[in-house]
């Protein structure tokens, strides 16, 4: 299993918890952006929006390139795969325990289900 460090995990998580930063962060998917742009569809100030581009930024999500007077921001998958990573650790382990969850109800049911030929 991959492992972050701790702080930086945090950090990355804390970010992708507010929902006008994981859509800044989809908008980026599809290439870069200026701060005006991330902000345009939130209807937010470009104070709020730097905001949360520095928040996305600290966390190493996004890269912030400055020509002239503007700021372009740039999507770094690079944290999002860390933590996928993590994540997916817990993911087998619940597919796990769903699938002895499923196995057991089974068994359970079968156990229930009176055989064929049998008197009751």
């Amino acid at each position: 299993m991959v492992e972050l460090i701790p702080p930086q995990l945090d950090t990355v998580f804390h970010a992708l918890g507010d929902a006008t930063r994981r859509q800044m962060l989809r908008d980026l998917a599809d290439g870069e952006r200026t701060v005006g742009q991330l902000a345009r569809p939130f209807d937010m100030s470009l104070a709020a929006a730097s905001k949360h581009v520095k928040a996305l930024e600290g966390a190493g999500l996004l890269r912030r390139e400055i020509r002239g007077r503007t700021h372009y921001c740039l999507l770094d998958s690079g944290p999002l795969s860390r933590a996928f990573d993590w994540l997916s650790y817990y993911e087998r382990f619940w597919t796990t325990r769903l699938d002895d969850l499923e196995q057991l109800l089974r068994e359970e049911a079968a156990a229930k289900t009176p055989t064929s030929g049998k008197d009751a």
